[in-house]
């Protein structure tokens, strides 16, 4: 929680700036006192690059997913359980709850500036492709929270990814894996969720199978993330996306054997 610490303990040395810390500002203004003035400022201090990277997650994670529940014109009930949902996942409470709160209602307003945002995300989490696909994925959780995705928000999110500098083939696997997770769960078997969590179709040879878990392993490895910008409060769920995809690969090299 270092990060966090830093940015409300009083220590206002170290600040983030630009679009993203401009939203914390107007967020948080009232809790930050100074911090509202620094971030309207444009500038930004020096700080650990990893710290800098979570704050700019965590900021534009909340923001972001707000701006993508307005998307289709309306914020429903589902969408706004989804925000508590993922509050409760990444174990957040007290301040770091309201900030959440308050930094996805920022998303919402007709002023937020999305492309401002994704750029600064993308240069604070330059070496981290593999964090950028994580967020993507986070802002499909949101897109999925009433039970589909509108034909605005997926070009919001396809705008997301291509903004973040993910390929096209990128996006195409994370929107069908999310897609096969989250229509499939209700008819779906579970060696279905299996192939559907390693991102791979039951027909695909072993070869492939295998490669796939490997390569989701290395996306979603904790360490990696948070090595990359990754909040700590979201390592549980990064810890439980692993085991998550332990368990599928398990699953799979047993029906196969």
């Amino acid at each position: 929680m270092s990060w966090w610490t830093t940015l409300v303990g009083g220590t206002l040395g170290f600040m983030i700036g630009g679009p993203i810390g401009a939203i914390i500002g107007a967020a948080l203004g009232s809790n930050l006192g100074g911090a509202a003035r620094w971030a309207s400022s444009g500038q930004a201090a020096s700080g650990k690059g990893s710290e800098r990277a979570q704050i700019a997650f965590f900021a534009a994670a909340f923001s972001v997913m707000g701006h993508i529940s307005k998307a289709d014109g309306r914020v429903t009930a589902d969408e706004l359980r989804l925000v508590s949902d993922v509050m409760n996942r990444f174990g957040l409470t007290g301040e770091q709850r309201r900030a959440a709160q308050a930094l996805f209602s920022q998303g919402k307003s007709a002023g937020f500036h999305l492309n401002g945002v994704l750029d600064q995300l993308r240069q604070e989490c330059l070496r981290g492709s593999n964090i950028r696909r994580v967020f993507v994925e986070i802002q499909f959780e949101a897109a999925w929270a009433d039970g589909a995705i509108h034909p605005t928000e997926m070009r919001v999110l396809q705008h997301i990814a291509q903004r973040l500098g993910l390929s096209a083939a990128d996006f195409i696997e994370i929107e069908r894996r999310s897609r096969a997770v989250n229509e499939g769960h209700r008819a779906s078997s579970s060696l279905d969720d299996a192939y559907a969590t390693l991102g791979v179709s039951p027909d695909a040879p072993d070869d492939a199978v295998k490669r796939a878990y490997r390569r989701m392993m290395n996306r979603h490895h904790p360490d990696k993330l948070a090595a990359k910008g990754l909040p700590d409060e979201m390592m549980k769920a990064a810890t439980e996306r692993t085991q998550q995809i332990k368990a599928a690969w398990e699953a799979v090299k047993a029906a196969r054997a």
